[in-house]
């Protein structure tokens, strides 16, 4: 089915950016369409930004309203040790990617 291999590609993709090769897995076999992007997959800013860019050229999806910034903000610094600053970020999985190539635009803006 073509979806299946939308699918399939994409997690390729993602598996290349990665670091992490078919041929040399790690503790985990693959990702899934749950995966998310910064907590499963631990694609740092700079990594993500290289991901998209690939993403949008090589699966031809409208970026719209696409910001990096939505999934990783900037992170406020404080001297104060015990001053957390939380973030909430939305969810950013592979599933996500999945379906805005099927639909052929970034559906999360």
């Amino acid at each position: 089915m073509v979806t299946d291999n939308i699918e399939q590609r994409i997690i390729a993709l993602v598996t290349r950016k990665s670091g992490v090769y078919l041929f040399k897995k790690k503790k985990y076999d693959t990702y899934t369409a749950d995966s998310n992007i910064q907590f499963d997959v631990k694609l740092d800013q700079d990594d993500v930004e290289e991901l998209m860019e690939d993403y949008f050229s090589e699966f031809n999806v409208e970026r719209g309203e696409f910001k990096i910034e939505t999934y990783y903000p900037d992170v406020i610094f404080s001297w104060n040790p015990f001053k957390k600053h939380v973030v909430d970020t939305p969810d950013f999985t592979i599933g996500m990617l999945i379906e805005s190539a099927k639909a052929g635009r970034w559906l999360y803006d």
